[in-house]
C-alpha cells in the first residue's frame, strides 16, 4: 500500500529535534500518532522492551523518561495493563529496575514487570560459525505472544554488529540467559541469526531516543554523544536503517539490516523513506566514532551462493507460518 508520493506507508518515520528525553519522545509520538494510534487501541497485549544490556551503566540503558513519555502517550486511549519486560546481558532485571528508577513506574502506571529469564520459552534453531543450522536457543514466550511490541533505545555503536538499535534490542533481549552467547558465532552467523529471529520478534514501534547516544566501544563501554533527535517508526528495519544513516553508517554495511531488507522486511535506502517533522533531516547526521573492531565487523558478508541458500531457507519458513 502506498502513501504520499508513492512511498510505502510502512516506510514513514517521524523525526524531531530534542535534547530532552521526555519532551522529545512525547512530541515525536504525537507527530506519528496517525500511523499507530489505531493499532495501539486494538492491541490486547502491549509490551515495552527497554534496553538494559548492563544494569550498572545508565548510558547503556534506555532512559526512564523515554518510557514515561511512551506510557503517558498510550494511556490517553489504552487503559489495559502494559508489560515492561527485559533479560539483561549483565546484571539482573530487578537491579535494572532499581538502578535506573523504573521501579517507580509500578506506582504511577498500570504496568507489570516481567523478567524474561523466568518466563516460559520456545526453542529456535540458529546457525553456528560454520553456517550449519544446529544451535538451539530459548526465546521468551511473553514477547512472542505480544500483540504490540515497543522498543525504545538509545542509538549505540556495537562490538560485533556495528550498531545496536530497536531490532537487536528485542531479539537479544528475548533470548534467555545462558543462551545469548550461543548467538555469537562469529560476524557472519550472528547477523544471519539476528535477522532470522527478527522475523518472529520485530518491534511494532521503534522509538530511537537520540538525545544522547553512545559512540566508540559500545554497547556498554562507549562514550556519550549528543545527537539531539528522537526518531520513531512502525517498520523496525526502516527505522533502524534510517537511524544508522544519522549515525554516519551505511545500513548496507550492517549485516542484519541488509538481510532483513533482502527478506522484504523494510527499507534501507533513505531516498525511499518519508520523513514527517524535520524536513531537513540530513542536518542531524552526526558521525559516531565506531567501535575499535569496526573493520573486522565488516567481515559478515557471505559467499553469494551461501547467502542465497540461507535466505531461501528463511523465506520458506516464513511462508509456512
Amino acid at each position: 500500500m502506498t502513501g504520499i508520493n508513492g512511498i510505502m506507508k510502512e516506510n514513514v518515520v517521524a523525526l524531531v529535534e530534542s535534547r530532552e528525553h521526555y519532551i522529545g519522545t512525547l512530541k515525536c509520538l504525537s507527530l506519528y500518532s496517525r500511523y499507530i494510534r489505531r493499532k495501539i487501541q486494538s492491541s490486547t497485549s502491549i509490551l515495552i522492551k527497554p534496553n538494559f544490556v548492563s544494569t550498572y551503566r545508565e548510558l547503556a540503558a534506555t532512559p526512564l523518561e523515554t518510557v514515561k513519555a511512551i506510557l503517558d502517550y498510550i494511556s490517553k486511549f489504552h487503559d489495559r495493563e502494559i508489560i515492561i519486560a527485559e533479560s539483561p546481558a549483565i546484571g539482573s532485571f530487578d537491579n535494572g529496575l532499581k538502578n535506573f528508577g523504573y521501579i517507580q513506574l509500578r506506582n504511577q502506571y498500570n504496568v507489570e514487570f516481567i523478567d524474561l529469564d523466568e518466563d516460559d520459552y520456545e526453542k529456535f534453531t540458529v546457525w553456528d560459525r560454520n553456517l550449519n543450522r544446529r544451535i538451539s536457543v530459548r526465546v521468551a514466550k511473553t514477547i512472542l505472544e505480544s500483540d504490540f511490541i515497543i522498543s525504545p533505545v538509545r542509538p549505540k555503536t556495537h562490538d560485533i554488529v556495528i550498531v545496536t538499535l530497536s531490532i537487536k534490542n528485542v531479539v537479544m533481549g528475548a533470548i534467555q540467559k545462558g543462551y545469548k552467547t550461543l548467538m555469537h558465532q562469529g560476524y557472519k552467523a550472528i547477523n544471519i541469526n539476528i535477522a532470522y529471529l527478527a522475523t518472529y520478534l520485530t518491534p511494532s514501534l521503534s522509538v530511537i531516543d537520540g538525545c544522547v547516544g553512545m559512540e566508540g566501544n559500545g554497547p556498554v563501554g562507549g562514550t556519550p554523544i549528543n545527537s539531539s533527535f528522537v526518531l520513531i517508526g512502525d517498520n523496525a528495519t526502516t527505522t533502524d536503517s534510517f537511524t544508522s544513516t544519522l549515525m554516519g553508517f551505511d545500513p548496507y554495511d550492517i549485516g542484519y539490516l541488509y538481510y532483513l531488507w533482502k527478506l522484504g522486511k523494510g527499507e534501507i535506502y533513505t531516498s525511499n523513506v518519508l520523513v514527517v517533522g524535520e524536513e531537513n533531516w540530513r542536518r542531524f547526521i552526526k558521525k559516531y566514532r565506531p567501535h575499535t573492531t569496526f573493520r573486522s565487523q565488516l567481515d559478515w558478508r557471505l559467499d553469494p551462493k551461501v547467502e542465497e541458500r540461507i535466505l531461501y531457507e528463511i523465506k520458506e519458513e516464513i511462508n509456512t507460518r
